[in-house]
């Protein structure tokens, strides 16, 4: 039993499971779905910025809550995720810590150029800011969001599910393309994520070195091979697919990308479960933004259900995806000497993955954000 420091604040958490602050590598905190898809684009194009950014308030805030004391953002136009970011290390927002993409990298027409389906000239030059065709065009927009605060860089290798027109199986960029982007990215001590559902782009940005692959739906048993040669993270977000299910069911979709879902979650699960069985690097993602913040965890039974032990699912999201981010020296584990981001379950995880969803206590480096031990210790099993 460790000695208590005089003037220390004891916290008696009973018969709970103390953990690492959960770490989630794909989200978009400035991003939550709205009513119905026609209404959220018009939506977009009037509210300024400044709005834009106190919607992510919120959204931070039940991140946190959950038990995610860190993630990964991959991707917000005009910096709001640098911002955001700031304001919370400075403590002016409660949320979780963050590594910041900004602008996500797209071919013109492809995922994330948001002129996608508009007439030409409707939308000003700047509204997909992450825009540009070819190698040099390429190394600029890596300089670009480098300058702005990123700490990470995201590309988009193929096109994407809930962008319009792109299609999830069609390469966005060449080979060259990629090459540069993160030969660029990593000359600035930058990762790379790719997003990447179809095979081809996604096995060009694995040739090409990129640091994980996001999503990889399509990729074909070449690619899940070709991940495992590599050392390339895979970032499976296997709730984002229900999450975007339940959107569809409401009626708060497109035809169009309805469509593309259910062609890419034909495959999803067999990518999974053939990455599991090679052995293949797995990070926590959920894609948070495209379901309410704070159902992250639901991404834990999913890994399960795949073929990961609860004991491996729960590394995902610590000691794996810390060694990913690039911070497993400070966080990922409970040890001596690095940052006290905690976690407190009912019951214990390894029997029952799910519990991971009732998270009743939160600390993130020190500091007590969330203490419902009362409340647990009356409903806890």
């Amino acid at each position: 039993k460790a000695p208590v420091p005089e003037g220390a604040q004891v916290v008696d958490l009973g018969d709970a499971t103390l953990l690492p602050g959960f770490m989630d590598a794909h989200t978009h905190l400035t991003v939550e779905p709205g009513t119905d898809w026609r209404k959220d684009l018009v939506d977009s194009f009037q509210r300024t910025i400044p709005e834009q950014t106190l919607d992510t308030l919120p959204w931070a805030k039940a991140t946190l809550m959950a038990g995610f004391t860190t993630v990964r953002n991959l991707g917000a136009e005009d910096f709001i995720d640098v911002g955001l970011r700031n304001a919370i290390a400075r403590g002016n927002v409660v949320g979780p810590r963050i590594l910041a993409a900004t602008s996500s990298l797209s071919s013109t027409g492809g995922h994330c150029d948001y002129g996608n389906s508009f007439r030409k000239g409707l939308l000003a030059q700047d509204a997909s800011r992450g825009v540009a065709d070819g190698p040099d065009a390429l190394r600029s927009k890596v300089r670009e969001n480098v300058k702005y605060g990123a700490d990470v860089i995201k590309v988009c290798a193929t096109g994407g599910v809930m962008s319009l027109n792109a299609d999830p199986d069609a390469p966005q960029f060449t080979q060259a393309e990629l090459d540069a982007v993160v030969d660029e990215a990593h000359a600035h001590r930058r990762k790379v994520a790719a997003h990447a559902h179809g095979a081809e782009g996604a096995k060009r940005a694995i040739r090409a070195g990129v640091d994980s692959i996001e999503h990889g739906t399509l990729m074909d048993d070449e690619g899940v091979a070709l991940m495992k040669q590599k050392g390339t993270w895979y970032v499976p977000t296997a709730y984002a697919f229900f999450g975007i299910k339940e959107l569809a069911d409401q009626g708060k979709l497109p035809p169009d990308t309805v469509a593309k879902l259910r062609a890419v979650d034909k495959r999803r699960e067999h990518v999974l479960r053939k990455a599991i069985s090679l052995g293949v690097r797995i990070a926590f993602g959920t894609d948070a933004g495209v379901f309410a913040h704070g159902r992250n965890a639901q991404e834990f039974a999913l890994l399960v259900e795949a073929g990961l032990s609860p004991a491996e699912a729960l590394r995902t999201a610590t000691v794996n995806t810390a060694e990913l981010l690039g911070v497993a020296d400070r966080l990922g584990t409970l040890e001596p000497g690095k940052v006290a981001d905690v976690v407190a379950v009912p019951g214990d995880p390894l029997k029952d993955i799910r519990v991971t969803q009732k998270v009743f206590f939160v600390m993130k480096d020190g500091v007590i954000h969330r203490d419902d031990t009362a409340a647990c210790s009356r409903t806890a099993p």
